[in-house]
């Protein structure tokens, strides 16, 4: 394939392309994002993936350049065009470009980038390793449900996880109460039901959490969107990540706590469920 990037309305080769010194996505972090997962060359829950991009941009005060039917057939010809596979395609949108200043500019349009980039194909199931994992304080601000391009705490906090032999990072607020990991959210399976934190101003609302509160339903598997503690984590029969890059994954440990089953017979039926979602949209 061929990592491609599309500025404006024009196609480049990633390498080539650019965007101002002065955007405001690079200055203040001022711009949302999204991933998108390709498989087979056909993008995974695109139409979720966009509309999300809208939610975030509303909460920030940007619009949208472009309808959201227009970015998807982008998104759709950008795969087409770099021959993608397998890969993910990467969306930014920020305020535009304009001299360095706190304040909204009144004199610039937002400017949407997007790229596509390869990834390996995906495992089977059986060949899916459970990961480690840390808890760590969570120092982000208060609306995480924006996609938002600020993450420099997300970068920190897994950064620590990585310097501990760990693959993500479970995040935890002051009261102890588990939120999400730095790319994931978290699901634990704690006195036989399954709780994974609501959905509201302290997460991120991940479309493959969606997929998989969606699958627990259909396979009548008890559920809960209920926080828990880090106590109640310490005592979890099984746990599992889920995002677009992470799908379902399995945890082993959780700091130096090993847990009973890696993965668990829930996490084993979501994996297995999750493919059989994959193999329907492709």
């Amino acid at each position: 394939m061929e990592n491609l990037a599309w500025i404006d309305g024009s196609y480049y080769n990633l390498e080539e392309a650019k965007i101002s010194i002065e955007d405001r996505g690079y200055l203040l972090g001022d711009g949302v994002y999204e991933v998108i997962r390709v498989y087979k060359g056909k993008p995974f829950y695109l139409d979720a993936h966009l509309e999300r991009l809208q939610r975030s941009a509303e909460a920030i005060r940007i619009d949208l350049p472009h309808q959201l039917r227009d970015i998807s057939s982008t998104a759709l010809e950008l795969v087409d065009k770099g021959r993608c596979v397998e890969g993910y395609i990467y969306m930014q949108l920020t305020r535009g470009s304009a001299k360095r200043d706190h304040l909204f500019p009144a004199d610039t349009s937002p400017v949407l980038v997007m790229y596509i980039r390869g990834l390996e194909p995906i495992q089977a199931v059986e060949d899916i390793q459970p990961v480690k994992a840390v808890t760590l304080p969570d120092e982000r601000w208060l609306n995480c449900y924006i996609k938002s391009t600020n993450l420099l705490p997300n970068l920190l906090a897994r950064q620590k996880a990585a310097e501990a032999g760990a693959v993500e990072a479970i995040l935890y607020r002051q009261d102890e109460t588990v939120t999400e990991g730095t790319r994931s959210n978290i699901f634990a399976v704690i006195d036989g039901q399954v709780r994974t934190h609501p959905a509201n101003n302290l997460i991120l609302p991940g479309i493959t959490r969606d997929i998989v509160l969606s699958l627990l339903k259909d396979l009548s598997i008890h559920f809960s969107e209920k926080a828990f503690s880090l106590k109640e984590l310490s005592t979890a029969d099984e746990a599992w990540a889920t995002s677009t890059t992470m799908e379902v994954n399995p945890i082993l440990a959780i700091n130096e706590n090993n847990l009973s089953t890696a993965p668990g017979p829930i996490c084993s039926r979501l994996m297995a469920a999750f493919r059989e979602v994959i193999a329907k949209n492709t």
